[in-house]
């Protein structure tokens, strides 16, 4: 199967243009690649089985660890009916200084669950550096009754660099449809040096900020007390609309962030996909 778009020829010096597509397919009980294609510098690792045949875990790889001005990524990810997957990164993503503000870099997921299939999209999280001219797109598609546990978290600048976030500008999109029906949209447009980052109506000053999704329904109850569990995480909110449960997070750490989405999925896992937690071994490395 080729990848669903069409990549434009650039200059291989300046910029890459990379996609990667992954099919998941049932046998059995065992969850297998169906098919897989690729262009460019974007790949996985062989799947593992920490957790037996019937959910691999996946490694997505970019090699040059970063986007510079013309580069997109593109990834796709189609699971057939009862198929389950967990994919993550390695390392942090990294949108780098622009050449001029005309110039994008594009990150572009789309995900595509048919009924009864289950994907976990847990990646490390995106550092925009100071200059940045970034598009980070996210869809998900979900049929019947898929079950999907998905996060992004980006952190604008490098304070352990001295280097804030005062010029670029990043935009983000994540929408999650079910038959057809959007049931949750998320714009965000972080512009560097404008009020937004500063004022206590919009980032406050934090640098880190992170939505976290699964189709999980919890009662009132459930969810007081899930909220009642993380009364040690003030930085994390948690909310839920048309079937999911949504997690927001506002900090200054980009660890602190991905250890409480970590958590939070170790702690709801059984509930999403009638699984035990079982971290991908990679995030103790």
């Amino acid at each position: 199967m080729t990848l669903a778009w069409h990549l434009e020829q650039h200059d291989s010096a300046l910029n890459w243009q990379a996609g990667l597509s992954l099919g998941f397919g049932r046998s059995g009980e065992r969850t297998q690649l169906a098919h897989t294609s690729h262009r460019g510098p974007l790949r996985i690792q062989r799947p593992f089985f920490p957790e037996g045949p019937g959910c691999p875990h996946l490694y997505i790889l970019h090699p040059p660890g970063g986007l510079v001005s013309g580069d997109t990524l593109r990834l796709q990810i189609d699971m057939q009916a009862g198929a389950r997957a967990l994919l993550t990164t390695p390392s942090s993503g990294k949108c780098y200084r622009a050449r001029d503000n005309g110039t994008f870099q594009v990150q572009h997921n789309r995900f595509t669950l048919a009924p009864s299939s289950s994907l976990e999209y847990l990646p490390q999280d995106t550092i925009a550096f100071e200059g940045c001219n970034a598009k980070l797109i996210t869809r998900i598609d979900l049929s019947g009754d898929a079950r999907c546990c998905a996060w992004d978290l980006l952190c604008l600048g490098r304070p352990a660099a001295d280097e804030g976030f005062t010029h670029g500008a990043v935009e983000q999109r994540l929408d999650v449809w079910r038959d057809g029906r959007p049931i949750y949209i998320e714009r965000n447009c972080f512009v560097g040096g404008e009020a937004l980052l500063d004022a206590r109506w919009g980032l406050a000053g934090a640098g880190v900020s992170g939505t976290w999704l699964a189709t999980l329904q919890l009662d009132r109850q459930q969810l007081d007390d899930l909220r009642e569990t993380f009364a040690d995480y003030p930085q994390l909110a948690l909310t839920q609309r048309n079937g999911l449960l949504i997690g927001r997070y506002l900090g200054h750490e980009a660890e602190h962030a991905r250890n409480t989405f970590i958590r939070l999925w170790q702690h709801l896992r059984p509930l999403i996909n009638g699984r035990a937690a079982c971290s991908p071994r990679i995030w103790n490395t």
